[in-house]
């Protein structure tokens, strides 16, 4: 009985210590805020919107120790698909690199950090790809959350969604996120 409450006590210190540590893990944007409408600036490009789809500037501090890399993703658990909807992922953002400037999910532009990865998107090309909700389908909430990683990532040339998701989140060491609201009337 006894070794059992010591198993628990080191196990409940263990949590509260890695949770609180974890905490100091932030997102910050000048763009976008917790709960707050995104501007036009992030609405998508096409599909009946005619907005910017321009990714917002985003920054992060307070990694845990053994971050390697980044990823950053933009989820929509909202759409009406029965799975949300991707609209950015980008992996493999180097260790030394804490933040992204507006536009860098425009591979045109050539902004994002050099060896990251952009994943295609659910609109079907690679980068961001900005909110676009149905028409009176009300509010939808926009996840950015960046997530620190213990290693950089090995996925395939043409990863899915999915299978980054699965590889990024079985790699994390700790995770942040503004959710941003937009709705079309």
């Amino acid at each position: 009985m006894k070794v059992n409450q010591k198993v628990l006590v080191l196990l409940t210190t263990f949590l509260i210590t890695a949770t609180s540590f974890a905490g100091n893990f932030k997102l910050t944007s000048t763009e976008i805020s917790q709960y707050k409408f995104m501007s036009k600036a992030q609405e998508f490009t096409g599909f009946g919107c005619s907005g910017g789809n321009t990714s917002p500037e985003l920054s992060w501090a307070g990694a845990p120790k053994g971050t390697v890399a980044y990823a950053v993703f933009v989820y929509d658990p909202d759409a009406p698909t029965g799975s949300g909807w991707w609209h950015w992922q980008l992996v493999n953002i180097p260790k030394n690199v804490t933040s992204l400037q507006t536009g860098a999910g425009d591979l045109t532009k050539n902004l994002a950090p050099k060896d990251s990865l952009q994943i295609e998107n659910d609109y079907g090309f690679k980068g961001f790809g900005g909110a676009c909700p149905p028409q009176g389908h009300g509010v939808h909430h926009y996840q950015f959350t960046v997530y620190a990683l213990s290693k950089k990532l090995d996925l395939p040339k043409n990863a899915s969604g999915a299978l980054t998701g699965y590889m990024v989140k079985a790699n994390s060491l700790a995770s942040a996120t503004i959710v941003a609201l937009y709705k079309r009337n």
